[in-house]
């Protein structure tokens, strides 16, 4: 018989209200004449044009003028190409010029899924029994285009969850790019991206073992302009879009945790930034950081990558190297074991695997670790986020696609100092689709990135058919006993 499980009657939608500004281009050509059309207008046509924005924008993003202004600053070269110094045009030229380089994309439009919840660094000012949560969710917009969105949440005594309300506002983050790049596994990656060869070979014999970003531009831009083919000029495109997966990225200080979204930066994430699992990592010594292992894919390759992060303020952002590092479903457990990283992970697209590192970016020698048993996972079994530590061993949330592609979800046990041994595995699913979850953006999916015990539960934050989000808790000693005498 199935477990009893409590779904709460709390449900996360998405909201396309939620707009961030973006840098809007639509090529150097077009860019030239708008840009002589606006400087053409009189100071008081220029005025009376971007004062009303102003007005009407403000309310909408928490600094429109710093965004504009931004933006007015990435078209300094068609500036100059339609005859002007960018330097001599005043405020309100630039803040005109800026808006007509903007637009607005509802980053929650189309979806609103697949939740990680973990422990908010902050857990002052609670009462006996309660935990402050952070959940991120998979926001999808125009586009099918996937974000990182954040809510806080509260679970009190018995715990009925509390999700926050969002502000007001949304922030994209400050892009940093002052990585070092060790060139071994730099080029590697970029060969594994289906980069040209006979380009890389080239790039390579310019780099010293370790580079920066602006070498690396300078050699880039340096042999492009040698270049009369566009296939290898588009080549060469490639290498400093891969250059772009490592970087920093930092949000303001007076913003929320709801108003920060990780949008895709690079060309090989520009199709989306899918299905963040976040972790909270325990080092050797005692200090805490968080971890996220999430998707990224530009329409045809898929890239894993790592966020990591102390406050939620600053991240650091990196691709994942190696063998093991493919496909989807990568998972970092929440400390060393026997003095080693270790990861699952789903290299084949259909099967559970497990691995070891001493370098928490480059996974290689996976080992199956799980293989679909019973009927409603025959497809697919993956897990649903980082293993959870419990006396009895990791719980892993699981999910497995059976017939009709309904995905439902599980749970796993394995042994805490080999968790190469399966101790335990639920005959039945968990979690499954019921009338009032199986219709939305996917039909008959549900999926979650990362739960969390509690009060002597499990709490499972859940995606409903790609479309919203919602949470089922289930008793961890019922759980646990369940799959300890599991066959």
């Amino acid at each position: 018989m199935r477990l009893l499980i409590d779904r709460k009657p709390v449900k996360v939608y998405p909201d396309p209200k939620r707009v961030i500004a973006r840098f809007f281009f639509n090529g150097a050509d077009r860019a030239v004449e708008v840009v002589k059309q606006v400087l053409a207008l009189s100071d008081k046509e220029v005025f009376g044009l971007i004062s009303p924005l102003l007005q009407e924008y403000s309310k909408r993003h928490r600094n429109i003028t710093k965004i504009l202004t931004r933006h007015c600053k990435k078209i300094v070269d068609c500036i100059e190409k339609a005859g002007y110094d960018f330097e001599a045009l005043d405020k309100y030229q630039k803040l005109l010029l800026g808006s007509y380089f903007t637009h607005e994309y509802s980053i929650e439009s189309a979806a609103f899924f697949n939740p990680s919840a973990v422990e908010d660094p902050d857990q002052s000012d609670l009462v006996e029994g309660e935990k402050r949560l952070i959940i991120s969710f998979r926001a999808v917009g125009e586009g099918h285009i996937s974000s990182v969105v954040f809510r806080r949440a509260l679970l009190d005594r018995d715990n009925n969850i509390t999700v926050i309300p969002a502000g007001n506002y949304i922030d994209e983050a400050e892009v940093i790019k002052n990585a070092v790049y060790n060139k071994k596994l730099f080029l590697k990656k970029a060969a594994d991206s289906r980069i040209e060869i006979e380009v890389l070979d080239e790039v390579g014999e310019k780099l010293q073992d370790k580079f920066d970003y602006a070498t690396l531009r300078k050699i880039i831009l340096d042999s492009k302009n040698l270049q009369e083919d566009d296939f290898k000029k588009l080549e060469y495109d490639k290498i400093l879009w891969l250059s772009d997966t490592y970087h920093e990225i930092s949000f303001s200080r007076d913003t929320d945790i709801s108003d920060r979204v990780i949008f895709p930066i690079s060309e090989f994430e520009r199709k989306g930034i899918e299905d963040a699992r976040f972790v909270r990592f325990v080092k050797d010594d005692g200090s805490v950081i968080f971890y996220a292992t999430y998707t990224a894919f530009d329409g045809a390759i898929i890239m894993p990558k790592l966020l990591q992060t102390t406050d939620f303020y600053d991240f650091k952002v990196s691709p994942l190297h190696g063998i093991g590092a493919q496909n989807k479903n990568l998972a970092l457990f929440p400390r060393k074991i026997n003095g080693k990283y270790a990861m699952m992970s789903r290299i084949d697209g259909w099967n559970n695997y497990l691995m070891y590192s001493d370098k928490l970016t480059v996974w290689d020698n996976p080992v199956k670790l799980q293989s679909p048993k019973f009927p409603w996972q025959f497809c697919q079994i993956g897990n649903c986020g980082s293993p959870i530590e419990t006396e009895a061993g990791w719980l892993v949330v699981t999910h497995g696609v059976g017939p009709m592609r309904r995905y439902c979800l599980g749970a796993s046990l394995f042994d805490l100092d080999d968790p190469s041994i399966e101790i335990g595995r639920l005959t039945e699913p968990l979690v499954i689709p019921n009338t009032d979850e199986r219709e939305g953006y996917v039909p008959n999916v549900l999926y979650s990135c990362g739960s969390i015990i509690h009060n002597g539960e499990l709490i499972i934050p859940y995606g409903l058919s790609d479309y919203c989000s919602s949470f089922a808790t289930v008793k961890i000693d019922l759980l646990l006993n369940k799959l300890k005498n599991s066959k």
